[in-house]
């Protein structure tokens, strides 16, 4: 399980995930503590006078500019959370909620919220309990942040609303933190207003995400590969000095991840034979293109998520030289739009390997295989659906691919007059991972056929590592005609739990 100390700065990515999905318990460190307190000094101190300060001693968005007496601010904290824990819809994923409240307490940590340090204690011992707020669909603009899912966290944290406890049931969160021996907080001045203001929700979905395509890419790679040999296609466009006169280090890694593959084939090379063709179509020629355009994309990603990691999102944040100020570092629209940028290059990975397996089925193209790769055409139609499968897939692809950061819709009586869309754009991104994980599947199930019906020719040795180990994992080879979606959820679960690459790696060395 691990720990995670968490600090006034310093968290990463992978204390994200370690959190979110591997239940990594948080301790918070001393530095922290003292922060929390410092901060929260400067807080009561301007509580106490009659100036009014927004977040502390004023209402909200459109109704700042109301002065709220020392004796309803109690109540204004506790409304805030309440009204704003106005979610709708499907319940969002555990590892979201859990990398939401972690990255809203990693700012809390910071020094910069006022929040007092029992109060991040709280929210360390709800997530260390194993307890998940009930987080809905809809509810987030992405600007004043995430404001829905984080105030369904918050009332979580005050022992009301609903939640998850570790054992899976769904209970009063009341009764949850009773169970674990936790005290709800009582909200004081800026409280609630800190534990709602952040772009958290979506941070984390593009830190999980970024993960995520990191082995789909490399195992997009792979079955690229695959399909080159399949199709007795030329391992000379993968060569490192084609790749060095245009130098983008993702297509240059894209390339040698495939060389490696491919290393000591007995099936390519073979693309003068029968039917000549001086060169391989794009969707075989052009893959280090494409793949490692969206690396190169994933990327630029990777370092707005670091950045956005090494962010106090909070408005009004509290300074070190005890100003409290208003800001707009809450508006989500560096990570909207990276959100989106992967989608749409997912997309693209996707929309290419479904051309590379339709070119394997297609008998007048794919240079001397059986039509959809059937033991007895006519009789059998082989893979010819489950392409159709990844073509809706590759369809829905292209829909999630229409970016929500282009968007904007007024709240707030005009005062939050332009917002990102960014938890709609993680939201999407989450699907179009899914589903792109199933893609590479499917291609994955067709080029091991493909390489299996070339008799004579003996594979890659990594092509035959991975051809015994999806055999091994329940994905049935050639042969007559089978129920074919126990085979295909078989090939995602290969590619999605990392095997496909566990497989290769050991030949290969180490993918880029």
């Amino acid at each position: 399980m691990g720990t995670v100390a968490l600090g006034t700065s310093g968290t990463s990515a992978a204390d994200v995930i370690a959190v979110a999905r591997g239940n990594a318990r948080i301790e918070l460190t001393d530095e922290a503590r003292a922060a929390l307190a410092a901060s929260r000094e400067i807080v009561d101190a301007l509580a106490a006078k009659p100036d009014p300060v927004y977040g502390v001693s004023t209402g909200f968005g459109a109704l700042a500019s109301r002065h709220i007496g020392p004796d309803l601010r109690a109540q204004l904290q506790r409304n805030i959370v309440r009204s704003h824990a106005a979610g709708m819809g499907p319940r969002v994923e555990r590892e979201v909620v859990r990398a939401l409240m972690f990255l809203r307490l990693k700012t809390v940590c910071s020094g910069h919220t006022g929040v007092r340090p029992e109060v991040a204690q709280t929210m360390a011992d709800v997530l260390n309990a194993g307890i998940t707020p009930v987080v809905h669909e809809y509810g987030s603009l992405g600007c004043s942040g995430d404001l829905a899912p984080l105030s369904h966290c918050a009332l979580t944290l005050m022992g009301e609303g609903d939640a998850e406890g570790p054992d899976g049931a769904l209970k009063p969160a009341g009764e949850l933190l009773a169970a674990h021996g936790i005290t709800p907080v009582e909200l004081r001045e800026k409280e609630g207003l800190a534990l709602l203001n952040g772009t958290d929700g979506m941070l984390g979905m593009l830190i999980m995400a970024l993960a995520d395509l990191e082995t789909l890419y490399k195992s997009a790679d792979v079955t690229a590969a695959l399909t080159l040999e399949a199709l007795l296609g030329t391992e000379k466009v993968l060569a490192p000095e084609l790749h060095a006169i245009r130098p983008h280090p993702g297509q240059a890694a894209s390339a040698a991840n495939m060389l490696a593959v491919l290393a000591g084939s007995g099936l390519t090379g073979h693309h003068q034979d029968d039917a000549p063709r001086v060169q391989d179509a794009y969707s075989v020629r052009c893959a280090p293109q494409v793949a490692g355009a969206g690396r190169d994309t994933m990327a630029h990603a990777r370092t707005v998520a670091e950045r956005e990691l090494a962010a106090a999102v909070d408005n009004p944040v509290v300074l070190p030289d005890g100003r409290v100020e208003s800001n707009g570092n809450f508006h989500g629209a560096p990570v909207a739009y990276v959100l989106d940028f992967l989608a749409i290059a997912a997309a693209d990975l996707g929309s290419i390997a479904e051309r590379r397996t339709d070119r394997l089925l297609d008998k007048n193209r794919s240079h001397g295989l059986p039509p959809f790769l059937a033991d007895d055409a006519g009789v059998d139609s082989g893979l010819m659906i489950a392409q159709y499968t990844q073509a809706a897939l590759v369809s829905e692809m292209k829909r999630l691919a229409v970016p929500a950061s282009a968007d904007s819709i007024p709240s707030s009586a005009m005062q939050e007059d332009h917002v990102s869309m960014g938890w709609s754009a993680a939201r999407k991104l989450r699907t179009a991972v899914d589903n792109l994980t199933r893609i590479v599947a499917i291609e994955l199930y067709a080029a091991t056929r493909a390489v299996e019906l070339r008799e004579g020719l003996t594979p890659a040795p990594a092509t035959q590592a991975v051809i015994e180990a999806v055999r091994k994992a329940g994905v049935a080879g050639p042969g007559p005609d089978r129920f074919l979606a126990p085979d295909l959820a078989a090939a995602d679960a290969f590619v999605r739990s990392g095997a496909l690459l566990a497989a290769v790696e050991p030949v290969t060395g180490a993918l880029a």
